[in-house]
């Protein structure tokens, strides 16, 4: 059986409120050509299935028992936004760009937890469960993504992987949909292997400006 948590999902008003308390000041710009940067706020399309990532207050009914992580059709709810942090104290500066192969945390901005997977079998594909952990944005080391990409940053307009440092596996969706109390809405998962199953492009959300010329310097890697 599902549990569901005493706090339930806000409103878009509400959601408004909270990217203005995480990003003062942030100089949003409109969507488009450009780089995904710390501090940022957005909602993760899949690319295959066509569905955004999604949380809410409600904890699986096996394995973990965490809170559940899904995929939803819907562009305008308000429990899809995440926002991009680093992986470690300091270690995503507000406005710096992502690179291709940095870790980050994605944290739930209404709930404060973050993404996360272990070795759980997920409840429908019996591929491997992924959760929102922890609280106001404190989890540990499962917490912790890779970002795949091309090139040498995360580009808005590209498709990225985002792959687990601790278990290997790829934040994927393959079509499986749960019944009652969240009728229609998919799986999330880790699979082991790259695959069409497993790519994400930034949409709607708050993107900081990058607070460096990323051409600017040379690479840390």
């Amino acid at each position: 059986m599902w549990s569901a948590g005493h706090g339930q999902a806000a409103g878009p008003a509400l959601v408004g409120l909270l990217l203005a308390l995480f990003l003062p000041g942030s100089g949003g710009v409109e969507p488009g050509a450009g780089l995904v940067t710390c501090g940022s706020v957005l909602k993760l399309f899949n690319t295959q299935h066509r569905v955004r990532l999604h949380s809410h207050d409600i904890k699986y009914g096996s394995g973990s028992g965490q809170q559940s992580v899904t995929g939803v059709e819907a562009s305008d709810d308000a429990n899809s936004y995440w926002r991009i942090r680093g992986g470690s104290e300091g270690g995503c500066p507000r406005g710096s760009p992502v690179r291709c192969g940095q870790a980050v945390r994605l944290t739930h901005v209404l709930t404060g937890k973050n993404l996360h997977t272990h070795h759980f079998p997920s409840p429908l594909s019996n591929n491997q469960e992924v959760s929102a952990f922890g609280e106001d944005g404190e989890g540990d080391d499962l917490d912790l993504w890779t970002v795949r990409c091309s090139g040498q940053h995360w580009e808005r307009e590209a498709a990225v992987r985002f792959q687990h440092v601790g278990t290997s596996v790829f934040l994927s969706v393959t079509g499986e949909q749960y019944g009652s109390p969240i009728r229609g809405q998919h799986e999330v998962h880790g699979m082991s292997s790259a695959n069409t199953h497993n790519t994400w492009k930034a949409m709607e959300g708050i993107f900081i400006k990058p607070s460096v010329d990323p051409s600017a310097g040379h690479d840390e890697l």
